[in-house]
């Protein structure tokens, strides 16, 4: 909760915001089931075991908040502080009270009824500072597509003359200006159709047609430099000084790329609503190219963390090191092992591996031989298993957020969310049991009334909750 509270800086002036636990616990409901902004609110409004989830202390028909204000939520949140939230997560999960090792009978110990938690001793301490390698990280990159529909140049140049459009509408002032240029906007969108609707479109109509908009978004252009003239500064605002930019530079690497006859080009924009979009490409058969933001994430003891988010494609081996330090960094000393893909296995990162100690389970160079260190089929499954988690069950292979930023945070709370479902994993089942005894079938007399739960995961979350 202190790791939002900073992000507000109200502390000294201004009203107080909403409360840390409902705004955190409203993303969390979110992501866990998949829901829309809106979607969640309503949830949230209808359904008392999400509002006891997030705090409340007894029912409440209604909002706990506008909708709209998710926007300025996952601004809040970045990926610094959902990182900080999730170093606390595996914190939390090494503690023996919660995950319960060293108990075969999965009873709460006598110490812990009488006393509480135990203290740490120096003993214990002093043996933390002797350990330098401890547990088995696992690497890997993914990429995580925007809500966009699937590019096209002649689709691109469309919208990029639609929206250039309303720009001269807006700047064009009757006793300011002497005539309103002529935009063509009937004939370019009839010659536009007449290319878009066909199912099969030869490379030569398409070329053709491409050159057509070209032309049709140069003069929009111009006019809207003229249109700028009388104006003493620029009246647009934010949104549609942004895609005056976007147009611009859109036009120039179209106009680049049809005169080379190429259809690649650095930095290039595939939407001009979200210009910070790039195309990853990943060799899939199923989806060669994706247009979103390329993640590197790691993993140790089921928990995952968000080490590299970035909007350009990346090779993943260049920073593999980084890893490994934000790994040493976190926990206080190195992996004991590495589990990586082959684009890890460079050999810079092998000599550097070796130099601090630390086994790289991966395929090894040269001719394939008998090695007593070699990765098997399936060891890098539980990464995979994450990835396939996030993609299928929290959105993550549809990111409908339209800003960099709150793109960014949309990622790294599902993140967020598949290791607050590792950590439930970790109560003790003595705990759960002495909670529902002590609740005196509280929950079972809600669900007598109100029926049963919806979403089993949402159920243990309450449980850790209350633990």
């Amino acid at each position: 909760m202190n790791v939002y509270s900073k992000q507000l800086r109200n502390s000294q002036t201004g009203a107080d915001g909403i409360n840390p636990r409902v705004a955190i616990g409203a993303l969390i409901i979110k992501h866990i089931c998949d829901l829309s902004d809106r979607e969640t609110i309503q949830q949230i409004q209808e359904n008392m075991y999400m509002q006891y989830f997030i705090g409340y202390n007894s029912f409440s028909a209604e909002e706990p908040f506008d909708a709209s204000l998710f926007v300025e939520l996952r601004k809040r949140l970045g990926l610094e502080q959902i990182n900080a939230l999730n170093e606390k997560i595996l914190e939390l999960s090494q503690k023996k009270v919660i995950a319960g090792e060293g108990n075969k009978d999965n009873k709460p110990p006598e110490d812990i009824i009488n006393n509480g938690p135990p203290e740490e001793s120096q003993n214990s301490t002093t043996d933390k500072e002797n350990i330098t390698h401890q547990g088995t990280l696992i690497v890997d990159a993914t990429a995580c597509p925007q809500d966009i529909s699937y590019p096209t140049d002649l689709d691109l140049l469309n919208d990029a003359r639609e929206k250039s459009q309303e720009l001269i509408d807006f700047l064009f002032i009757p006793g300011v200006h002497t005539r309103k240029p002529r935009t063509y906007r009937r004939v370019a969108r009839k010659m536009y159709l007449k290319v878009a609707q066909k199912k099969v479109k030869s490379k030569k109509e398409i070329r053709r047609s491409i050159k057509q908009q070209l032309g049709f978004l140069r003069r929009n252009i111009k006019n809207i430099h003229s249109l700028l003239d009388p104006y003493k500064r620029i009246p647009f605002d934010p949104g549609q000084y942004k895609y005056f930019l976007v147009i611009q530079t859109l036009y120039d690497q179209q106009s680049w790329m049809y005169k080379e006859k190429v259809h690649s080009i650095d930095h290039r924009i595939v939407s001009i609503h979200q210009p910070h979009v790039r195309p990853i490409v990943r060799g899939k058969t199923n989806a060669n190219v994706e247009f979103g933001a390329k993640l590197q994430v790691s993993m140790m003891n089921g928990f995952a963390f968000l080490e590299e988010l970035s909007w350009e494609a990346f090779n993943e081996g260049s920073r593999f090191l980084k890893t490994i330090d934000q790994f040493k960094a976190r926990t206080g000393y190195y992996p004991k092992e590495v589990l990586v893909d082959k684009i890890y296995c460079t050999r810079t990162n092998r000599a550097k591996l070796k130099e601090l100690g630390i086994a790289l389970i991966a395929k090894p160079l040269g001719r394939p031989k008998a090695m007593s260190i070699h990765i098997r089929p399936g060891q890098r499954n539980p990464i995979e298993g994450k990835f396939g988690q996030a993609k299928s069950a929290y959105g993550m292979n549809r990111i409908k957020a339209r800003l960099q930023q709150t793109s960014e945070s949309w990622i790294a709370t599902i993140i967020l969310v598949l290791n607050l479902v590792k950590l439930t994993g970790q109560v003790p089942h003595w705990a759960i049991r002495t909670i529902w005894t002590y609740s005196a079938g509280w929950f079972e007399k809600i669900k007598n009334l109100f029926g049963t739960w919806k979403n089993d995961q949402l159920q243990k979350l309450i449980v850790l909750k209350i633990a």
